[in-house]
């Protein structure tokens, strides 16, 4: 098996590990609940999240429990819906550190669903956590499906990680002018 086939089922395994709820369509009304406190689903009707939950599966993390694992290759990504996720990076020293902390209504995962790339980092429950998970195959089918939607899904998903580049580009940059 080629490694990246091998990376692929390494990220399918964490999943496989954690209690799975149902289809997102369950929850398609909490989704939606989260319109206000959601970049991402600002600009989509009810509509919108009905057709998208039906793409998305719901899975239910306990504190410790890791859904995406750092180095592993990424073919989906997470919609926090209720509880806490923190988001650790290793360090140099193989020591894990905690970068941040995500919670609903907060998408982690897009970067490796796009690109294939391995997980830049790993998301560990830090309470218990019910989330929503779209897989590169299903975004494909929704861009088939419903081209409109998956358009809007795919702005909104470039719009969020140029705003983090954005975001990160800064604070390095505060970073190196601290340092000089």
């Amino acid at each position: 098996m080629a490694q990246d086939d091998l990376s692929a089922v390494t990220d399918q395994n964490n999943l496989a590990k954690l209690e799975r709820v149902g289809g997102g369509t369950a929850i398609a009304g909490e989704i939606f609940g989260l319109v206000g406190k959601s970049q991402f689903f600002t600009e989509f009707s009810h509509e919108d999240i009905s057709i998208l939950a039906g793409y998305m599966e719901v899975y239910r993390a306990q504190p410790g429990e890791i859904i995406i694992r750092e180095g592993d290759a990424g073919d989906f990504m997470v919609l926090i819906v209720e509880g806490e996720i923190d988001i650790l990076k290793k360090s140099q020293r193989a020591e894990q550190q905690h970068m941040t902390s995500a919670g609903p209504g907060m998408t982690l995962g897009e970067m490796s669903m796009i690109d294939g790339e391995p997980r830049f980092a790993t998301c560990m429950a830090s309470q218990p956590t019910t989330f929503a998970v779209l897989t590169r195959d299903n975004m494909a089918k929704i861009i088939l499906d419903h081209p409109g939607l998956g358009s809007k899904i795919l702005v909104k998903m470039v719009t969020m990680l140029s705003l983090r580049l954005r975001q990160t580009s800064a604070r390095l940059l505060r970073v190196m002018e601290d340092n000089r």
